[in-house]
C-alpha cells in the first residue's frame, strides 16, 4: 500500500455500545449529536461516522427518522465528509441497519466484514449504578451475542448502496474479514480503493498487541496491494497508542465516544474533539499532515455532499 500523502481522521461521535451512564459526556440528543460532530470536524477530523439514538433513553435507534433529526444540520454546518452506519446495533437485522443509508445516500457507509462474538458484558465489573434499565440487560445479553454479518448480509448491503454511488469504511475486526473482503473484491462486488477500517480490542476480535496490528497491514497488503488505503481504531484504552503506531506505518485514523470514552487514563474525554486534538497532536508529532474533508474525498474518491439525500 503506498503511504498516503495526508492522514485521514474520522471521529465516530456516539455509537451504539457505551450506554448513558458510562458518561455524561455521551451524545445522545440530535442537538448534542449536531455540537460534538461539528466540534470534531472543527478540531480536524474530515469524515464523520454517526449512529442514532432515543434521546429519552439512549438507547440506539437505527430509523431514518433519528437520523434525519441531525444530518441536514451537520451537512449544513460543516465540510466533513458524513458517514452513516449500517451495522446500527448488534441485535438488528440487516433490513433494519441498513435503512439510513439507503435513504440518505451518504458518501460513506459503514460495512461489518464477518461474524464475531461481541462481549460487552465485562463492563458489567466496572459500572454499577445506570440510569436506565435496558443498559444492564444490554450489556449482560451480550454474553451469548453473535453479531451477525453473513455473506448474504454483506451482499445485501452492498447492492442496496452502491447503486446510489456510497462507498464503504469496511470494518475488519479480525483477519478473516480481510479474507471476506477480498472474495467480494474477486467477485467484481467492490471498487476500489478499498477504505478498511481494522478495529482492535473487541472481545471476540482480534487483540490490540503490536503484532496484531502489524499482521493485519502484512494480510491487507498482500491481499489488496495498492488498492487499498487502510485506517486503524482501537477499542478503549487502546485508542491512541493503536493510533500512533499504526500511523507510523502508514495508516489513517478513528477515534470518538464511539470507540471510547476516555481521554487518558481515568480521565473521561469531555467531547469527540477533545479526541481529534489529541490524535492530531499525535500525527502532526510524527510530521504528518491531517487531510481536509477535500482531501479525504480526493484519497477515497468519494462521490462529494452535493450528491447526498440529506
Amino acid at each position: 500500500m503506498a503511504r498516503p500523502s495526508k492522514a485521514i481522521i474520522t471521529c465516530a461521535v456516539t455509537g451504539a455500545i457505551h450506554t448513558p451512564s458510562m458518561s455524561p459526556y455521551l451524545p445522545i440528543t440530535p442537538e448534542e449529536i449536531i455540537e460534538s460532530a461539528i466540534g470534531a470536524a472543527e478540531a480536524g477530523a474530515a469524515i464523520l461516522h454517526l449512529h442514532a439514538r432515543d434521546p429519552e433513553t439512549g438507547r440506539p435507534d437505527q430509523t431514518p427518522e433519528a437520523f434525519g433529526r441531525f444530518l441536514p444540520q451537520i451537512k449544513q454546518r460543516t465540510s466533513a465528509a458524513i458517514n452513516i452506519t449500517s451495522g446500527g446495533s448488534p441485535f438488528m437485522k440487516v433490513e433494519e441497519r441498513v435503512l439510513p443509508a439507503a435513504r440518505f445516500s451518504p458518501e460513506v457507509a459503514s460495512l461489518n466484514m464477518g461474524s464475531i462474538n461481541f462481549g460487552l458484558y465485562g463492563m458489567l465489573d466496572r459500572y454499577k449504578d445506570f440510569k436506565h434499565a435496558w443498559e444492564p440487560e444490554f450489556l449482560a445479553s451480550t454474553r451469548d451475542l453473535v453479531f451477525r454479518n453473513s455473506f448474504q448480509d454483506i451482499e445485501y448491503i452492498l447492492e442496496t448502496c452502491y447503486q446510489n454511488d456510497t462507498r464503504f469504511e469496511f470494518e475488519c475486526y479480525d483477519i478473516a474479514h480481510l479474507y471476506n473482503l477480498k472474495h467480494f473484491l474477486d467477485r467484481g462486488l467492490l471498487k476500489p480503493p478499498l477504505f478498511i477500517q481494522s478495529v482492535f480490542g473487541i472481545l471476540g476480535g482480534i487483540g490490540t498487541h503490536p503484532e496484531d496490528v502489524m499482521m493485519m497491514k502484512r494480510t491487507a497488503d498482500r491481499l489488496f496491494g495498492d488498492q487499498y488505503r487502510w485506517s486503524v481504531l482501537g477499542a478503549g484504552a487502546a485508542q491512541m497508542r493503536i493510533a500512533a503506531m499504526a500511523a507510523s506505518m502508514g495508516a489513517n485514523v478513528r477515534v470518538g465516544l464511539e470507540d471510547s470514552l476516555w481521554d487518558g487514563p481515568g480521565r473521561l474525554a469531555r467531547s469527540n474533539a477533545d479526541q481529534v486534538t489529541r490524535v492530531r497532536q499525535i500525527l502532526e508529532g510524527m510530521g504528518l499532515e491531517i487531510a481536509t474533508p477535500d482531501e479525504a474525498r480526493e484519497i477515497l474518491q468519494l462521490k462529494g455532499a452535493d450528491k447526498t439525500a440529506m
